[in-house]
């Protein structure tokens, strides 16, 4: 793997290979066994969107590997003040190891990868958040025992989160069902590859969606930048809660996940979120683990 930018680019075996060497460092990590794969090497993080997972984890999957980061804010940068993103490639190239970025557009992080001759990490952009993604398949196979042949339910926005676990879900063999409202699709592209796999539903019914669904995952309805549209899509979204009355339509042992922060009482209800509040911070944990192993296999291939 040279860069993580996208699970478009990724095959279901090296989402695996991801996964196996995220389960082996966690099970270290627990155990007290140091794992200093990328000893004395420096990431690079630059942060245009607020983080707090994001940043915490990566700095501490980072030092767990033997290594360190220097971080980069938007503000306290030139990237901030408009240098090209090309030129920040090149620059950093010579100084760091391996850069994580986590931004708005796509093209920014495609362009930090084809400019620089270091490995790129995408934290998240608008249109994919393939970290989180991961976290989410290494949660689900801890408590499933495998992922082939469940069915993942997403309800809720056809953003960043919708478009890896479709993405992700049908790459590792899972059956994905998603339910947005019209004007809230993922984009084409997304759609163009989930239209190839017989086990992909689009539907705008939260509860044809969830119909035997062993996973039920979903995000808030407004994400960052996105603000000044709140009052619109809480209308747009409303009948879109992860509650009890959804959760009826899936498997009785079916699992709920949520990236976070999560707005109880709109997307999700108090009552389904503490009653599967075990998988959800098991999720957030699993962030530092998938990420250690996504560093492992970029930074420590060069």
């Amino acid at each position: 793997m040279n860069h993580l930018l996208k699970l478009l680019d990724m095959s279901g075996e090296e989402i695996i290979e991801t996964l196996n060497l995220a389960d082996q460092l966690k099970y270290e990590t627990k155990h007290g066994i140091e794992h200093h794969h990328l000893k004395g090497k420096c990431l690079g993080m630059i942060f245009e969107k607020s983080s707090t997972r994001t940043r915490v984890s990566f700095e501490v999957g980072i030092n767990q590997l033997g290594g360190y980061a220097v971080v980069l804010g938007a503000q306290g940068s030139q990237i901030g003040r408009g240098e090209p993103v090309q030129d920040t490639a090149r620059v950093l190239s010579r100084y760091v190891d391996g850069i994580m970025i986590r931004t708005f557009e796509q093209a920014e992080v495609e362009a930090l990868a084809q400019y620089g001759s270091v490995p790129v990490i995408n934290g998240l952009t608008d249109f994919c958040h393939p970290c989180q993604v991961l976290a989410d398949l290494m949660t689900i196979r801890e408590y499933k025992g495998a992922l082939e042949g469940l069915k993942l339910c997403f309800i809720g926005d056809g953003n960043n989160m919708m478009n890896s676990l479709i993405v992700g879900g049908l790459k590792v063999g899972m059956n994905v069902s998603v339910a947005c409202p019209e004007g809230y699709r993922p984009p084409q592209e997304i759609l163009d590859f989930a239209g190839s796999y017989a086990g992909f539903q689009l539907t705008d019914s939260p509860m044809e969606a969830a119909k035997n669904a062993d996973v039920v995952i979903t995000d808030v309805w407004t994400s960052m930048g996105q603000e000044e549209e709140r009052a619109k899509r809480e209308a747009a979204f409303r009948g879109y809660c992860v509650d009890a009355a959804l959760m009826a339509q899936a498997k009785p042992d079916a699992m709920v996940q949520h990236c976070l922060p999560a707005h109880r009482g709109e997307e999700i209800s108090e009552e389904v979120f503490e009653s599967n509040a075990k998988y959800i911070f098991e999720e957030a944990e699993n962030r530092l683990h998938a990420q250690k192993a996504v560093m492992v296999l970029t930074m420590g291939r060069q």
